[in-house]
């Protein structure tokens, strides 16, 4: 497989996950990620660390079918950015994103949360 780069500008990280997802390659997924990522699943409770994230990407990857992104937002800040992204893998599975990244030493962008589901209407509130 050909190396794939890493985004150095905020507003690339959409197009290079989808790039490295749609290569069907996990570990050029995983190299997207901070060392000590979050990922947040639809469930809500986030897993931290490559390796459980790259076990709660696996089943998105099973999937077997392209990922496309369209982003609604990138806001930088320094060496952070708030992206917005709404993402469908065709026809399956789609909502919007929310996520973090942080520009590293070595000039590129990774993740630092992955919330897929962040936008995702949330749960009534319960009352009293």
């Amino acid at each position: 497989m050909p190396h794939l780069p890493l985004p150095t500008r905020a507003e690339d990280v959409p197009a290079a996950f989808a790039e490295r997802f749609n290569s069907g390659d996990p570990d050029a997924v995983r190299e997207l990620y901070e060392e000590h990522a979050a990922f947040v699943p639809e469930s809500g409770t986030p897993v931290h660390g490559i390796e459980a994230i790259a076990e709660a990407n696996r089943p998105f990857l099973a999937i077997g079918l392209p990922i496309s992104l369209r982003p609604r937002q990138v806001h930088v800040c320094g060496d952070i950015a708030l992206l917005v992204v709404d993402w469908e893998i065709e026809g399956v599975v789609k909502s919007t994103a929310t996520d973090v990244a942080r520009r590293g030493t070595d000039g590129h962008w990774r993740y630092v949360i992955d919330s897929p589901f962040g936008a995702a209407p949330a749960a009534p509130a319960g009352g009293g």
